[in-house]
């Protein structure tokens, strides 16, 4: 008969308790790390070339600072409009309809296709192209006609052209993570009368956010470093426009390539936080628990590798005796 002891291990009659064996490489390899970082550290203090006094002068300059919102705002907006488009495409992609699938696969191919500086330079010169826009019948009358440079100013453009490209990855994302659900679950809301779009809205999508959000958050920190981008459309407010205009001003390029390095660093560090929670919710249920034993809050077996790997086989061999 199966039970556990105190330690929440598997009762068993004649069990060995061997001692681990000594690993030195793991205290060998973190000297070698130290030796290497307070080498690092002290040529980056002792260097006189990295000018910290105007590093710390520049660091929350005005100018920086307002760069850092605007950058910040370029990379939610992007994503917002490519995420939207994203689970359009992806859908599309899924569908039944051929034509649908069609426009889908060559948005996809042609977004992927071309280099995002090159459609950011395109969505700058795109009222050169099209210097007026119109509403009216194709082909026919037009009933409302707009000058292109007054509707698709610096920002539009820089956000269609980021928010664009980013769908057409996204895409892709979030079509494995669909791909990922199981069809039993949707054949499951099928027998219950729920329409597809219900069935992808409250069954499928909710259930591929586990595998979605993770590539997710990495393409969100990749369009924040991005957006510096920007300046082949023109736009001239994001941070490391603000930074290069700064040190072209006092002819000092390091010092101010390493404030847009902190902020940089410094935001990134924050999504990847909010990207870990993002992942710890919707991965809810997926985790390993064991099938008796502990209850409450010391069961953190999803905590740490070394439980988690435990709970596993304690579960195997569980299962295999329940089996036999």
């Amino acid at each position: 008969m199966l039970g556990r002891d105190k330690g929440d291990r598997l009762d068993i009659p004649g069990r060995i308790h061997a001692k681990p064996v000594r690993r030195p490489g793991p205290v060998i390899a973190a000297v070698i790390v130290a030796v290497f970082v307070a080498m690092l550290i002290h040529g980056m203090v002792t260097n006189p070339n990295f000018d910290w006094p105007t590093v710390w002068k520049y660091l929350f300059n005005e100018h920086v600072l307002d760069g850092i919102k605007w950058t910040l705002l370029l990379t939610v907006y992007a994503m917002v409009l490519a995420t939207i488009l994203a689970v359009i495409l992806a859908v599309m992609r899924k569908s039944a309809n051929p034509v649908l699938r069609w426009v889908s696969w060559f948005f996809i191919w042609f977004f992927r296709g071309t280099p995002v500086y090159t459609q950011l330079v395109f969505w700058g010169l795109f009222a050169v192209l099209v210097p007026r826009l119109a509403i009216g019948i194709p082909f026919g009358p037009e009933f409302l006609s707009f000058n292109t440079q007054d509707v698709l100013n610096a920002t539009i453009a820089t956000v269609l052209g980021l928010g664009l490209n980013e769908a057409a990855y996204l895409s892709e994302i979030v079509r494995a993570g669909i791909e990922a659900v199981d069809t039993g679950q949707t054949e499951a809301a099928q027998a219950l009368g729920m329409p597809r779009s219900m069935i992808m809205r409250r069954v499928v999508l909710p259930q591929a956010m586990r595998i979605i959000v993770p590539p997710t958050g990495n393409e969100t920190i990749g369009m924040l470093k991005t957006t510096s981008l920007a300046l082949a459309v023109p736009f001239t407010l994001e941070l490391q426009f603000a930074t290069n205009a700064i040190a072209n001003r006092i002819y000092k390029t390091i010092p101010l390539l390493i404030v847009a390095c902190i902020w940089y660093l410094l935001i990134t560090s924050v999504l990847m936080v909010i990207q870990a929670q993002l992942e710890k919710h919707y991965g809810k249920g997926f985790d390993a628990r064991p099938l008796a034993g502990r209850k409450g809050p010391d069961a953190k077996e999803a905590v740490d590798p070394a439980a988690k790997q435990e709970t596993d086989k304690v579960n195997q061999v569980m299962m295999a005796g329940l089996n036999a």
